[in-house]
């Protein structure tokens, strides 16, 4: 598979990544024989970056936990990328970018994962209680003691970056980007002049331009499209009827509306590489072979008539959307 650079500091993956969060949380329940074969079929067939989180599970059994036994016997083979920031409360999530809690975070991380290094650790979300000079700061300090090689930013802000960057240089900013969601394309400016990587999550719209969705009800009640404004009545029917045109589109280019979807991201820039997830080493097979699609101008024309500016419905239910600043 094709290999990108993400930043300017050394930081080389694949141009498709693997990301891990549905195998533990936020889309039913999980099957840890399904995952594990599913992480180990990417690396098969070329896919060298892998992201999980501290939030999707703590401690043994976690998410971090699955990932490092499933690239346990080609480690050193992959990037293995992480995120610190956030906190399990009794009502939901808080947040802690403290430095003391990061330091904590990186070591039980490498424990979870059974590794000596994190290849790439992100702050999960910017803590307005902390600044992130300090943040950065001790990044740093973990960088220089080996215990991590690069430092990135998960939905952060212009201010944010750069402040960030100036003390340890970020080598990657992690948003949501797909064909239903385009807002961080107001950042790219930013990383180009700082040379910094961009990575996408849910390239594929939270699953729904895989052509599958189902109305919000549907799904287990631990699945988040339940509450999902893409799901909703109204924009549910609007988002069906894009993708289905995406997918008579994609047809007739002998691929399928997830490859295409794909495809559409890796031709937005060198910088980019979107990390979609998938439980099933069928589907695994099926992006990975998105990275072998070369759109046309044509193509691109044809997609940004389907859907100019994005999909219908916030990405988030009211007051979850991060704020950039």
């Amino acid at each position: 598979m094709q290999q990108r650079t993400l930043g300017t500091q050394g930081l080389t993956v694949s141009a498709l990544g693997y990301g891990a969060m549905g195998l533990t949380m936020a889309y039913g329940p999980g099957d840890e024989e399904a995952g594990v074969a599913a992480v180990r079929r990417a690396h098969e067939l070329g896919v060298t970056f892998f992201d999980t989180a501290e939030l999707y599970g703590w401690g043994t059994g976690s998410n971090e936990t699955l990932v490092g036994k499933a690239v346990k016997d080609f480690r050193d083979e992959v990037v293995l990328a992480t995120k610190f920031g956030f906190t399990f409360e009794e009502r939901g999530f808080g947040l802690d970018s403290r430095p003391e809690n990061i330091r904590k975070v990186a070591d039980n991380s490498l424990r979870y994962l059974g590794v000596d290094r994190i290849d790439v650790f992100y702050q999960h979300r910017v803590d307005p209680a902390v600044p992130i000079e300090d943040v950065a700061g001790t990044v740093k300090e973990l960088i220089d003691a080996g215990k991590v090689a690069y430092f990135g930013l998960s939905e952060a802000g212009p201010q944010t970056i750069r402040r960030a960057h100036a003390v340890q240089p970020v080598s990657v900013l992690q948003s949501e980007y797909s064909l239903f969601e385009r807002d961080v394309e107001q950042l790219f400016p930013t990383l180009e002049e700082l040379g910094i990587g961009f990575v996408a999550y849910s390239p594929l719209g939270r699953g729904f331009i895989t052509g599958t969705a189902r109305p919000a009800g549907e799904y287990d009640a631990t699945d988040m499209r339940n509450t999902d404004p893409r799901w909703q009545p109204g924009n549910f029917e609007k988002n069906v009827e894009a993708v289905e045109r995406l997918g008579r589109l994609a047809r007739e280019r002998g691929i399928t509306v997830s490859q295409l979807a794909l495809a559409w991201l890796l031709a937005r820039g060198e910088h980019i590489v979107p990390i979609p997830g998938t439980r099933s080493a069928a589907r695994m097979q099926e992006n990975a072979h998105a990275a072998d699609v070369a759109l046309t101008d044509e193509d691109l024309a044809a997609i940004r008539e389907i859907l100019p500016t994005g999909g219908f419905g916030a990405r988030y239910a009211e007051g979850q959307v991060p704020t950039w600043i």
